[in-house]
């Protein structure tokens, strides 16, 4: 009896940030899968974050749960993360939820009733800052697939404060700016890039404070996070000119050479150049951004991908891409057969789903339960009927199909656009004179 009472003792008094035998057995598997789910996966800027301290992350929200595995995949540091409320409804979830060490905050949207157990959660989170484990806050509140940022929530900027007033003169504490840049948002095996800015030290601007209101600082505090983070990945004023901006940056720089994170200075580079030539042209530039998405718009209608049209040589790299296909046609058929179930069942899933921006998430947790079965049952029938060498080589192609079918339709995806952007001569044109590589 008082054994039962002990164990039930010390399990009420587990933290979420506390160490976890199946946690720790299955990250390293989840973080495999989710640097595997891009073709490039870069992370920048580990050194500016502080050691041994409280440090409090504040990130981008573009991409639903990719995000957060993303940042799990970035470093073997342990995390806790805390999301909005309202996905923690089902309890089977917020068990789940729990589990993957993600602490629950509401809003007024989600009733009074809801708002006050933010104070549990609070809590919870000083205590994830006190014992130096380093917590994540989406302070945009949900996710948007756009280069730009929202409004941001409190919630991040109290937890921060909080844990300042209970232990700052003993440990600083550190609000970390970052970004997630994808290479795009809704196509599977894109690229991701992390990217870490210089740390706020929120001990040392509330001691140098002029201000002693706190719900004055939490609002300095915002502007200075929304600033620092906007430095860190592509980032587009949220106007009407959004969309016209965006598609010159893609067509400027999506085919060009180098690292994501070279990309990404080129594309903000672009942005500024833009909205220089927006603010000094005004009526130039308002005619110029209606001609770009007219031609965004007839270039999606023709399934044209923008990659194509940064192509000195369409033809022939579609005549490349053409042989690459031919070549690993076989390979692919067999790929593809095998892993129907994985497919077949994201595409059905993807299908049905109202917000197009959880794809890559349905694609990421469909080929995570699905492929390793059928690499299992693969694996074991190779070795039970066919001689050691053969079944060897057999499990190493079996390893690679999936990845291996994703990428192969992405290329034939990308072959059939360059032909149709060859002939499409009066979409070239429009293109020609836009005049963005003089302009820009």
């Amino acid at each position: 009896m008082y054994l039962c009472s002990l164990f039930t003792q010390l399990k009420m008094a587990k933290k979420i940030q506390d160490p976890d035998f199946w946690y720790s057995l299955l990250l390293p598997y989840v973080n495999l899968h989710t640097r595997a789910a891009y073709r490039r996966f870069e992370v920048h800027g580990k050194e500016h974050i502080p050691k041994d301290c409280a440090t409090v992350f504040g990130v981008n929200h573009s991409n639903t749960l990719m995000d957060a595995l993303v940042l799990l995949a970035s470093d073997n540091i342990r995390k806790v993360f805390v999301a909005r409320g309202d996905i923690f409804k089902n309890p089977i979830v917020a068990k789940i939820l729990k589990f993957l060490r993600i602490l629950p905050i509401f809003r007024i949207r989600n009733g009074v009733a809801a708002v006050r157990n933010n104070d549990d959660t609070l809590n919870k989170a000083v205590d994830v800052l006190h014992d130096h484990v380093d917590l994540y806050l989406f302070p945009e509140g949900t996710h948007r697939t756009k280069h730009s940022l929202m409004r941001m929530g409190k919630g991040l900027f109290h937890i921060a404060v909080d844990a300042n007033k209970q232990f700052g003169d003993q440990s600083p504490v550190y609000i970390v700016p970052a970004a997630i840049e994808y290479g795009d948002y809704f196509r599977f095996r894109s690229t991701a890039m992390v990217n870490f800015g210089q740390p706020i030290n929120v001990t040392e601007f509330l001691k140098n404070a002029s201000e002693e209101n706190e719900a004055v600082n939490i609002n300095l505090l915002k502007d200075r996070l929304h600033d620092e983070i906007s430095k860190l990945f592509t980032f587009i004023p949220d106007d009407e000119d959004y969309d016209a901006i965006w598609e010159i940056v893609k067509m400027k720089n999506e085919k060009r050479a180098g690292g994501l994170y070279k990309k990404m200075l080129r594309n903000r580079d672009t942005v500024d150049k833009v909205l220089k030539f927006r603010e000094e042209h005004p009526e130039e530039a308002k005619n110029l951004f209606e001609r770009v998405l007219t031609f965004a718009q007839e270039r999606v209608r023709q399934r044209i991908s923008v990659i194509s049209t940064a192509k000195k040589y369409p033809l022939l790299n579609a005549l490349c891409e053409f042989v690459v296909v031919l070549i690993g046609l076989p390979y692919f058929a067999v790929s593809a057969v095998v892993n129907l179930p994985v497919w077949l069942t994201t595409l059905i899933i993807r299908g049905k789903l109202k917000d197009p921006a959880f794809g890559n998430t349905v694609s990421f947790g469909v080929e995570l339960v699905l492929f390793p079965l059928i690499f299992l049952v693969g694996t074991l029938l190779f070795f039970f009927n066919l001689p050691w060498a053969c079944a060897l080589g057999a499990t190493v192609l079996l390893l690679f199909s999936y990845v291996f079918f994703v990428d192969y339709c992405e290329l034939l995806r990308r072959a059939v656009s360059d032909v149709r952007w060859t002939f499409k001569r009066k979409l070239r044109k429009h293109y020609e004179s836009l005049n963005l590589n003089q302009l820009f």
